[in-house]
């Protein structure tokens, strides 16, 4: 697999990969979006929705139709369509996941769901001005300081109190607030983002600046093996969301955060062992690996940070690793001609042969976006 050419990646995307996606993922007879595809490309038909993959599927559909791909904003009106009146059930709770028709399968309101949930609500407004977006938005962010603020700070992981407390939800949810706050005078969206980026630094940073992913109740590591996990893809992404923070708020406590957790996560690229110069999946806080299988999604966070360093640090170093992971991204999970992939590799390098998760699209494209977007000098979103 080759990467298209670095002046034909924007074509790629607009022209190739996001409408190959609305064909596949986007039938208007059929409610919700496909969940899955089969190794050659094939929909998984089937009655199941969940609210993460239809609310990931509008927001790359809503930032498809700002690129200017035809027939993405009937896309992405179908999934906010879907999002807001089946997975949002008439108390104002989003199900977990549920049918065709919106009957819960699973009915627990889920923290991570509910970020998604935001993000795509504030990519939506923005694609289509459509402002009833943004009230949604609040009532959405209403529900998770009234029935999920933990006492210690930060959220909790569902309504059924599911343990441990991760990270990930949290980082999601500045993402989210990000989103909002560029289309919104709402100064809520960006004071919830400060108290994020806070909680973070001071509950989820270890004593030597890594990024715990698994915690107790008041934010102890988790106990065992999973309180030492570090997934340096993580470490990328959030490295990514707080210089934007930085350019949104001022924040020179972010930039300087930023700059430690990117200095981790390239370590582990660096390393003497890492000859495939892939991003791993976890590592420990020494810089161990735990495991050195390589999924997809934390390549496309490596290049956002890199697309970071290059912007916001004017990092010569990061623009040529990012002209080289484009290529081993290519090289090792994306198909240029299906815009398809294959979702991990084993340890070995292997690829691991099974069905698409759709949800990772929306990695995919916000990377490539990202890329597209500084190499072309244009605004930040």
């Amino acid at each position: 697999m080759s990467a298209p050419a670095r002046n034909d990646l924007r074509s790629w995307l607009t022209d190739s990969l996001l409408p190959g996606w609305i064909a596949r993922a986007y039938d208007p007879t059929r409610p919700g979006f496909v969940e899955y595809l089969t190794p050659d490309g094939k929909p998984e038909l089937g009655e199941i929705r969940t609210t993460l993959v239809t609310a990931r599927l509008t927001y790359v559909f809503s930032h498809a139709h700002l690129l200017g791909v035809p027939g993405a904003l009937a896309a992405a009106r179908h999934g906010i369509v879907f999002l807001t009146g089946a997975c949002r059930r008439p108390d104002g709770r989003y199900s977990h996941s549920c049918t065709t028709q919106g009957e819960p399968v699973d009915g627990r309101s889920d923290f991570y769901d509910l970020a998604f949930a935001l993000f795509a609500l504030g990519w939506y407004a923005k694609a289509s001005g459509d402002q009833s977006a943004l009230a949604l938005a609040g009532e959405a962010m209403d529900f998770l300081e009234r029935e999920l603020a933990h006492p210690a700070g930060g959220f909790q992981e569902d309504t059924l109190g599911t343990q441990p407390r991760r990270q990930n939800p949290h980082m999601h949810l500045l993402e989210a607030c990000h989103a909002l706050a560029a289309v919104s005078p709402d100064p809520r969206w960006l004071a919830t983002a400060d108290r994020l980026v806070l909680l973070m630094r001071e509950r989820m940073l270890d004593g030597n600046g890594t990024l715990g992913e698994f915690f107790t109740q008041d934010w102890a590591a988790f106990p065992g093996p999973r309180g030492l996990i570090r997934e340096p893809g993580h470490h990328f992404e959030w490295t990514w969301l707080l210089y934007h923070h930085e350019r949104l708020t001022g924040s020179a406590e972010a930039r300087a955060t930023a700059r430690s957790l990117h200095v981790f996560g390239q370590r582990q690229v660096d390393a003497p062992a890492n000859t495939s110069w892939l991003v791993v999946n976890e590592v420990d806080p020494a810089g161990d690996v735990l495991n050195g299988a390589a999924l997809l999604w934390p390549q496309t966070e490596y290049l956002k940070a890199l697309v970071a360093r290059v912007e916001f640090e004017g990092d010569s170093d990061a623009a040529a690793r990012l002209d080289r992971h484009v290529a081993l991204m290519f090289q090792h999970f994306v198909d240029r001609e299906s815009g398809l992939w294959v979702n991990q590799l084993d340890k070995n390098g292997k690829p691991i042969t099974d069905r698409v998760p759709v949800r990772v699209l929306y990695h995919l494209v916000l990377a490539l976006a990202e890329i597209c977007r500084v190499r072309e000098g244009g605004a930040a979103a």
